[in-house]
């Protein structure tokens, strides 16, 4: 495994270089753990874990508080972790001036008194670097895809069995609490987000919060659940109909929603730009009239987290690249009435993509 994480941190060595860097502090939890393999999750949101160091020169440096030293020994060298108390800006100086004088920075995710801190320095140029690591991050290799695989495979199992709970009388945050019992129970160590149950109106909020609505004999409940498993995510969505017929109108937004995302998924392949990819499903949308109902994105990549790059939206730039794992979810939302969404989540191959 150690392997993995070397060869990871040896890319991002080779992009330092390429973007005249001498070393990247790394401040944000989710690109320490894909470098390291430390500590997936700060442990709140005003605190850090630790920080990686990453120069261009081959040097690597881990920093820490004493809560995580025994974790940080059993995944790096002794000799490049480094135990702060308290404030760590000396200690991240100290390491980043062992690489040089030019440091990039995760200034879109680190906080201002972070940034501005390290600045104080004066004999070092902090540098804005954002997405270095990311762009690593949003091709997945082998091992990735494998637990993605894992994943999304928990996720699948968990809605065949929910179609059987969604019964009259259970409300939304008594369904979401079963979704997230059943993970657990069956493998996944988390949800990969709140869940999303949402009945009737309230599916008209694409990101509902479950609340004391119940179900009821003839109405639609939407679902967006996720798990995680060995570190990584899954994101699917469906749409419910509760009840021995489903009315004429949420069969018609349904089949409308399901034929736009086939639209996108069949056109998919290695160098499709993803506005090309958004336009699939929100044409078909708007031959019908309804383009404006369709009201988000077409999807997002999935990896250590539910919501990374790429965007797949009418003001994306990327193309598709085999290795991304991105989600396909159109979705049709009206007030009066409520939502329709249908989510798969695909791999990029070389010839296309393959539902996960």
């Amino acid at each position: 495994m150690e392997t993995i994480y070397k060869t990871r941190r040896d890319k991002l060595k080779d992009l330092l270089q390429k973007n005249l860097l001498d070393a990247l502090i790394i401040s944000y939890d989710v690109n320490r753990y894909y470098l390291s393999g430390f500590e997936l999750h700060d442990t709140q949101s005003n605190e850090s874990s630790g920080y990686l160091i990453i120069g261009s020169d081959g040097n690597e440096f881990l920093a820490t508080d004493p809560r995580f030293e025994e974790v940080a020994t059993s995944l790096f060298p002794e000799n490049s972790i480094y135990i702060y108390k308290g404030d760590p800006i000396q200690t991240l100086y100290t390491l980043a001036k062992k690489c040089g004088v030019r440091i990039g920075v995760e200034t879109d995710l680190a906080s201002y008194a972070f940034v501005e801190a390290l600045k104080s320095n004066a004999d070092i140029d902090i540098v804005a670097c954002n997405r270095l690591v990311e762009s690593l991050r949003v091709i997945k290799d082998r091992q990735e895809i494998e637990k993605i695989e894992k994943s999304f495979a928990l996720n699948h199992t968990m809605l065949l069995w929910l179609e059987k709970e969604l019964q009259p009388g259970r409300t939304e945050r008594e369904i979401s609490w079963c979704i997230e019992k059943f993970f657990r129970e069956n493998g996944a160590s988390e949800l990969a987000f709140p869940s999303i149950v949402a009945v009737d109106k309230n599916a008209a909020m694409p990101h509902a919060i479950p609340g004391e609505t119940e179900i009821k004999e003839n109405s639609l409940v939407l679902v967006d659940v996720g798990c995680r498993v060995e570190g990584y995510c899954s994101d699917q969505t469906r749409t419910f109909w509760i009840g021995e017929k489903p009315t004429d109108r949420f069969q018609e937004a349904l089949l409308l929603v399901q034929e736009a995302q086939k639209s996108a998924i069949a056109a998919m392949h290695p160098g499709m730009r993803m506005v090309d990819i958004y336009n699939k499903a929100y044409d078909t949308f708007e031959q019908k009239g309804l383009g404006n109902f369709f009201t988000h994105g077409l999807g997002h990549g999935v990896g250590l987290e539910t919501h990374e790059a790429p965007a797949i939206g009418r003001r994306s730039d990327a193309v598709l690249q085999p290795g991304m794992v991105v989600t396909v979810e159109p979705g049709l939302y009206f007030k009066e009435w409520g939502g329709i969404r249908w989510e798969h989540t695909v791999l990029v191959e070389e010839q296309g993509v393959r539902v996960l």
